[in-house]
């Protein structure tokens, strides 16, 4: 029997007739696991036995690699012909131990590739796409009954985080926002101004702007502004910590990573989009009043016009699509994070997935909801 005590991992390994008994407690992560690995495995190579029995009742803490260690014995076990079995281990850990498959401790060398013709390159990447196409139905299930659920009882949300992102993908976005309104609504305004001076009618340029801004390239310039700074955010936060094993840490703990991580922003992100669009839109008036003096008209002419022409429903309009956006570029900023692979690079490939699938799903939402509105006739 040889015995290892430590103030975080206490393990016992000794064996009877042809049974192996390993017993564990404490905690079994990357800090402590490497001493009982090598033990066992040179028990493994050098006595012969057909069954292997692991006590894991003691085990209070689990990360994957300590999963790895107990996914490693099973798999010995099989591959000697034996029998092993793993009693007492907690739910959570139980349940992250299944989240393990032997392809992930397989190594291929170069060689032993195989190699695809085209049209099996074509089958697989039609099964990963199928892969995420189900990834993404699940995510967006459990997200809408989430906040379906927080909808009706707010007071579990977690509101300091929420205020915290806020500050963040919100506050902090403000100037970036004032400066593009500022500058659509000025050259908007003077690009058009030139050639409705042929016919006088440079007056209507705060028309045109207002509607335009109001109804359409307010909401839909800060949503893209927003996927390129929050949404690239969030795939980069949360994909971090995919990589780092600490949402897997989260879920060991029997925290729900949606519940936990993407519910805050999600949250956040939907609240302070029609805020930003405001002072987007703010701004971008500005801007065009700016031009309009500067062709000898009062502002008191520019505030008229804007007020003739624009009404509650173009202001609420943009808003309503404001907040569709912005659910969109959470959403799918946090779908890349949740969905990345393993390494540095994958980071970034999630980050680049989710501005260019933000960006895409914004026009496309943006023309549904402007043929839809064009048909219910406001």
């Amino acid at each position: 029997m040889e015995t290892n005590s430590r103030s975080l991992l206490n393990y016992q390994i000794s064996l009877k007739e042809d049974i192996l008994f390993v017993r564990i407690a404490g905690r079994l992560d990357y800090l402590t696991v490497s001493k009982i690995w090598a033990e066992s495995f040179e028990q493994f190579e050098r006595d012969k036995f057909n069954r292997l029995i692991v006590d894991a009742k003691g085990i209070t803490y689990c990360d994957s690699v300590g999963v790895a260690l107990l996914f490693q014995y099973k798999s010995k076990m099989a591959e000697l012909g034996g029998e092993c079995s793993i009693e007492g281990l907690q739910s959570q850990f139980q349940e992250l131990l299944g989240m393990i498959h032997q392809d992930d401790f397989v190594e291929t060398s170069k060689a032993e590739q195989q190699i695809y013709s085209k049209t099996e390159k074509v089958g697989i990447e039609f099964v990963k796409f199928m892969s995420d196409i189900k990834f993404s139905i699940h995510f967006i299930g459990e997200i809408s009954f989430t906040l379906l659920k927080y909808i009706k009882n707010p007071f579990k949300i977690k509101w300091v985080e929420v205020i915290k992102i806020s500050e963040s993908a919100g506050v902090n976005a403000l100037p970036i926002i004032a400066l593009i309104g500022f500058l659509l609504g000025l050259i908007m305004s003077f690009q058009s101004a030139i050639p409705m001076q042929r016919f006088g009618a440079e007056v209507y340029v705060a028309n045109l702007v207002a509607i335009s801004l109001f109804r359409e390239l307010g909401p839909l310039m800060t949503a893209v502004v927003m996927a390129g700074r929050t949404g690239s955010s969030f795939a980069a936060e949360l994909g971090t910590m995919k990589v780092g094993e600490e949402i897997d840490a989260l879920t060991t703990m029997g925290l729900n990573p949606i519940h936990f991580l993407v519910i805050p922003r999600m949250i956040a992100v939907i609240l302070i989009s029609p805020l930003l669009t405001i002072f987007f839109n703010l701004f971008g008036m500005i801007g065009g009043a700016i031009v309009l003096l500067s062709f000898d008209y009062p502002i008191v002419t520019f505030i008229t016009q804007v007020t003739r022409t624009i009404d509650n429903v173009d202001l609420f309009m943009g808003l309503f699509k404001s907040m569709v956006f912005g659910s969109l570029v959470g959403g799918i900023g946090c779908l890349q994070g949740l969905n990345t692979g393993l390494g540095a690079s994958a980071v970034g490939e999630s980050t680049t997935k989710s501005v260019v699938n933000g960006i895409i799903f914004i026009a496309v939402s943006d023309g549904i909801m402007s043929v839809l509105f064009f048909y219910i006739g406001i």
